[in-house]
């Protein structure tokens, strides 16, 4: 999404996918002065080798910038504050979405908000109230979607509780690895539980940041577990299991037999083509776990922000909002002009 400020034209976030067909496209760049990452997720990062490539400065947070590029021209933004670009005032705070991601507020006209992805569900991610805008691009991957996390978490429970053997969950680490992880302690206790080491090392630096909610510490003892110890609840990267530790689980249990019979992959987020696949023959289950906002949560941050015009982002069906008595304008803009 492109940012005319008047004098610049800035990109908010570049990412690409989740599917594997969807590429970044360079084009996007043409007549670009800065692009504007929120947090360091594939879908909102995954084009930043091309925005090296064009020499273009990158703002984000130091968090988000370790998944940069070694070549990257990084100007760090805080998680939470204040940073004048070009004369304009950047307000960021925390998203309650990944480690290091940020929403975006320019003081523009009466005010833009960009929330990149947000939550404000998470027990393990806090999540920061922005100032007034007029303005609101929201984070609408759910759509109309409203069902809260209380009543995903019982689906997901209930799931749970009816299958038996070894339970595969495919996690981005940065993301939903570590409040899951905290979500199954404290239902099934902590030696059912296990991160592989990537999830281990994302959420051995998460837990020593000191940016999280305080009972994030409550996992501490599953960092001190061999990677090879058994456990009935496998926390692995990555979340569609197309590689990493994930797609090494399935694959063993596949050739095995065990899938479907004492082995089950639960897919919780959004789902690629590789997933879905797993999920078609028997063992392979999705139930969603809330990393964005239901519709409920949408409407509360538009009466929070007073905006008076919106923009939903991230969803496959935009104009359905144009029918929604949200008490707002309804614009489907790509490029942004204030």
């Amino acid at each position: 999404m492109q940012l005319n400020t008047g004098n610049q034209r800035w990109l908010l976030d570049c990412g690409f996918g989740p599917e594997a067909h969807a590429q970044f496209n360079p084009a996007w760049l043409d007549g670009v002065d800065a692009v504007f990452i929120t947090h360091d997720h594939i879908d909102h990062i995954g084009g930043a080798s091309h925005v090296v490539e064009a020499g273009l400065p990158i703002y984000a947070t130091a968090q988000t910038a370790k998944a940069l590029p070694p070549a990257a021209v990084v100007r760090l933004l805080p998680e939470q504050g204040k940073t004048v670009i070009d004369g304009i005032s950047l307000t960021t705070g925390r998203n309650g979405h990944a480690m290091g991601g940020v929403w975006m507020h320019f003081a523009m006209g009466d005010g833009l908000f960009y929330s990149g992805d947000w939550s404000e569900e998470s027990d393990w991610f806090p999540f920061d109230l922005p100032p007034l805008a007029a303005t609101a691009i929201l984070d609408c991957s759910y759509h109309l979607d409203d069902v809260p996390q209380a009543d995903r978490f019982a689906a997901l429970d209930t799931l749970l509780d009816g299958l038996d053997g070894q339970v595969l969950l495919p996690v981005p680490p940065s993301g939903r690895a570590g409040e899951m992880a905290l979500h199954l302690i404290r239902r099934y206790g902590v030696q059912s539980v296990m991160l592989d080491p990537e999830c281990m090392t994302t959420l051995r630096a998460a837990l020593s940041s000191g940016t999280l909610n305080q009972h994030v510490q409550e996992i501490a003892p599953l960092l001190d577990r061999s990677p090879m110890e058994q456990a009935r609840f496998l926390i692995c990267d990555t979340p569609n299991a197309d590689g990493g530790a994930a797609w090494g689980y399935v694959r063993a249990w596949h050739e095995s037999g065990r899938l479907g019979q004492d082995a089950h992959v639960v897919f919780t987020g959004h789902m690629t083509a590789h997933a879905r696949g797993i999920c078609s023959v028997p063992g392979g289950y999705f139930q969603r776990w809330n990393v964005h906002p239901p519709l409920r949560d949408q409407i509360k941050m538009l009466e929070r922000l007073r905006a008076k015009r919106f923009a939903p982002a991230f969803c496959t069906q935009p104009e359905d909002y144009l029918i929604e008595d949200l008490g707002v304008e309804v614009f489907m803009h790509d490029l942004i002009r204030l």
